[in-house]
């Protein structure tokens, strides 16, 4: 049988249809199967009233277990739900957050932020419950005991101001992605620029995964004043071009005008980069 893992490791995938994604997310019997089918809906975004019912049925699934007893199904399939922008999904997604499974409360975090779902804002917040003090590594785990990074930046996203005093300590935390995303969630949050000074210093450190990282921050956040520390940071210029293409979306949100003066200048940006 095909690993769970390998089509989304980058071998070749078998093609599908909407209603063989839904049969095959449906069935029991080939498990690789099923979590391809969940990735699939999610993918193309296929928002038939079955494959929700079906991504909804697996976020309870009990069979796709991998090694160290997480669920690797619920994962591609809270994933995918977030995708597909039907707020029917939210409570199940809710209850997702108190899963055992660490991957699975980070996607269910990050769909909860791409659903707006503001009814998630207090179980959010249960999970930061102890604080930046809470906020460590799990033991023999390659992560802390929270998702903080998805958390943040879904409250953040959900921009409910009343949890910025939640969020604040998590700008002295000291692994730089926490940081980050509390300096991401607390400009969101209040408006203020001062906290995306974490983000442009990030553009400047060694690490470039961690450029990349605030580069799409930046662009996420529509953090206007950073055009050109995004153009001259040591990245590729695919990966600033989607950060400015980030700017220029919600300079033009905002302002109402396609050609301000301050979206010209990001298109000129844009444009020494191709």
């Amino acid at each position: 049988m095909t690993s769970p893992h390998q089509y989304a490791s980058g071998a070749a995938a078998p093609q599908l249809t909407a209603a063989q994604a839904i049969a095959n997310l449906n069935q029991r019997d080939d498990q690789s199967d099923r979590y391809y089918a969940a990735w699939w809906l999610g993918r193309f975004e296929v928002d038939e009233p079955e494959a929700i019912a079906a991504l909804l049925l697996a976020l309870q699934d009990e069979d796709n277990r991998d090694t160290d007893g997480g669920y690797p199904l619920r994962r591609n399939a809270a994933r995918a739900l977030g995708k597909l922008k039907d707020s029917s999904a939210v409570p199940a997604l809710i209850d997702c957050l108190k899963c055992d499974d660490y991957y699975v409360r980070e996607a269910a975090a990050q769909s909860l932020a791409s659903l707006n779902a503001k009814e998630s804002v207090v179980p959010l917040v249960v999970l930061l419950e102890g604080g930046v003090d809470a906020a460590v590594e799990v033991p023999s785990k390659p992560h802390l005991v929270q998702p903080y990074n998805a958390i943040l930046e879904a409250l953040g996203s959900l921009g409910n101001a009343e949890t910025g005093a939640i969020v604040a300590p998590f700008l002295a935390h000291e692994v730089p992605q926490v940081k980050n995303a509390a300096a991401r969630a607390m400009y969101q949050l209040t408006g203020e620029g001062h906290y995306t000074q974490a983000l442009l210093d990030t553009l400047r450190c060694d690490d470039l995964q961690l450029r990349r990282s605030a580069l799409l921050d930046l662009g996420e956040v529509g953090y206007l004043p950073a055009a050109a520390a995004i153009a001259d940071t040591l990245a590729e210029n695919s990966i600033k071009l989607i950060a400015m293409k980030g700017l220029l979306e919600k300079q033009i949100s905002r302002s109402g005008k396609l050609l301000s003066d301050e979206a010209c200048e990001v298109m000129a940006l844009m444009d020494s980069l191709l």
